[in-house]
């Protein structure tokens, strides 16, 4: 503004006649003076709105990542805009932070299910995966974003219904038999993610297994059971008619029969011992005395004296070799069941004419040894993991003859568990069997 009155003054004493190109180059050099200045002001101004930008840009692309303030400068628009965006940052990183936590949580507890969970995209590539499924379908662990499904699991059923849930966007339910799961069984229970055309789908998968080996051996108990109870009652009650009829004047059969008939009876005995005696121990009711000092060698002779019947209709000869005087803490009926068990499986799965040994002594670390061995038939070496099962038999053909219903061991087991101990097995086949507890000394 003062660049107008000091021109006008410079140029006053030229406004005289025959002074006009003096007066023209004036006019020139102050049009040049005045636009150079405008100029720098322009980009001096120019540059400050720029450098206040640059600061704008700069706090906007570092959201949310870090934490940057920025200084309210230059022109007053410029300091509201500065204003508006640092209350923005504040809450996008309050928003940003409750999502971190939120997926925290939740990737948290899909971790540590015990389910396997598994979500992909709607072209089937893994979006998520977790340490359950790796785990049940042996697959590296961490499975990377972005794999195909086939990379971590090959199996048509899991992919046929995770097509039809991306496909329909309904939730599916199936349960299945997986080979690449070791043969397990699962409930999958799979829902859609999103909506067309970016629909993905999760599956969850409850591994079920035990639940269908339980339904599928009370299916072979109560098959079983039926079994062995209809053949001695079906005998008991064909010689009973037959002695009702007539046969009870028949001195040559008359006794033959009713001992068949007795023989039928005791097996049905035993087979309604042994199952109270699993319900008594399935009920976890405690003992109604105390556990207490047992001597051994006691039990042990019992235990032959209850099997040397049947030992003998067999000829098998029972054995107490290298016995030594022990003691136990326990229970003394108990300990005896369990012996009578192991005693009678080594009679009836024997060779006629064959032998079975029992020692006892000093097994280590304060416990106390009972073995029982036997010459008879072996166990192969594939069902040595399960004879320990309920209801589970090596042979059944083998086993109904001689009056096994799959209770015996199992029961050993449970016995010989609940007072402290273990018990193991080694077995050869076509050469004999032989089973050692290891109980707490007393």
């Amino acid at each position: 503004m003062l660049a107008v009155p000091v021109a006008a003054l410079w140029l006053k004493a030229d406004l005289l006649p025959g002074a006009g190109l003096a007066v023209t180059l004036k006019l020139f050099v102050v049009v040049a003076l005045l636009g150079a200045s405008a100029l720098l002001c322009f980009h001096a101004l120019t540059r400050r709105w720029l450098q206040s930008a640059a600061r704008l840009q700069h706090f906007a692309s570092a959201l949310p990542a870090m934490e940057t303030d920025i200084a309210e400068e230059g022109p007053p628009e410029i300091q509201g805009l500065a204003r508006a965006m640092k209350a923005m940052a504040e809450r996008v990183r309050h928003v940003v932070e409750r999502a971190n936590v939120e997926l925290s949580r939740r990737e948290t507890i899909l971790a540590c299910m015990a389910e396997g969970v598994l979500a992909v995209d709607t072209n089937l590539k893994v979006i998520f995966c977790n340490e359950a499924f790796a785990q049940a379908f042996s697959t590296r662990t961490p499975v990377m974003e972005g794999r195909s499904l086939y990379e971590i699991v090959r199996e048509p059923q899991l992919r046929d219904i995770l097509q039809r849930v991306v496909k329909t966007g309904t939730q599916e339910k199936d349960r299945f038999q997986l080979p690449s799961a070791a043969g397990r069984w699962f409930e999958a229970r799979a829902l859609p993610i999103g909506d067309q055309p970016k629909r993905g789908a999760v599956i969850v998968l409850h591994d079920v297994t035990d639940i269908e080996r339980q339904e599928q051996v009370r299916k072979d108990f109560v098959a079983d059971v039926s079994h062995e109870l209809r053949t001695p009652l079906a005998a008991i009650r064909g010689y009973a008619e037959t002695l009702l009829d007539g046969a009870l004047e028949d001195r040559d059969n008359n006794r033959r029969f009713v001992e068949i008939i007795l023989s039928h009876a005791i097996r049905l005995n035993n087979i309604a011992s042994d199952l109270l005696v699993i319900s008594e121990l399935d009920s976890n009711a405690p003992p109604p005395i105390p556990p207490d000092r047992v001597p051994v060698l006691e039990v042990i002779e019992s235990a032959l004296h209850t099997v040397e019947s049947g030992a003998a209709l067999r000829g098998i000869q029972l054995v107490s070799a290298d016995c030594v005087p022990c003691a136990v803490i326990g229970y003394r009926f108990r300990l005896e069941q369990a012996l009578v068990n192991l005693l009678d499986n080594a009679v009836k799965f024997n060779r006629p004419g064959g032998t079975v040994t029992v020692e006892c002594g000093p097994g280590g670390n304060s416990h106390v040894r009972v073995a029982v061995s036997d010459t008879g038939i072996g166990i192969p070496s594939e069902d040595i993991k399960r004879i320990f099962e309920r209801f589970y038999r090596v042979d059944k053909a083998r086993s109904r003859p001689a009056g096994g219903t799959g209770l015996g061991l199992p029961i050993v087991k449970e016995v010989v568990e609940r007072m402290g101990g273990s018990v193991s097995v080694e077995s050869q086949l076509g050469k004999g069997s032989k089973f050692t507890i290891l109980l707490k000394e007393a």
